[in-house]
């Protein structure tokens, strides 16, 4: 029994996993993050140059 632990201890493979895992979320959560805050800047672009169209064909 001492010896599976042991075994089961120094075994790395799980662990691994689970770091490339959370590095997989972490790139997720950065680019969900950046792409919201690009679609609001864009937004907001667009919606100064229809501002500056309506004035100009008024």
């Amino acid at each position: 029994m001492t010896k599976v632990l042991a075994r089961f201890v120094k075994d790395e493979s799980g662990a691994t996993a689970i770091e490339y895992g959370l590095i997989a979320a972490l790139i997720a959560v950065v680019c969900i993050t950046v792409w919201t805050n690009v679609g609001s800047n864009l937004k907001a672009r667009f919606q100064e140059v229809e501002t500056g169209l309506v004035k100009k064909s008024s």
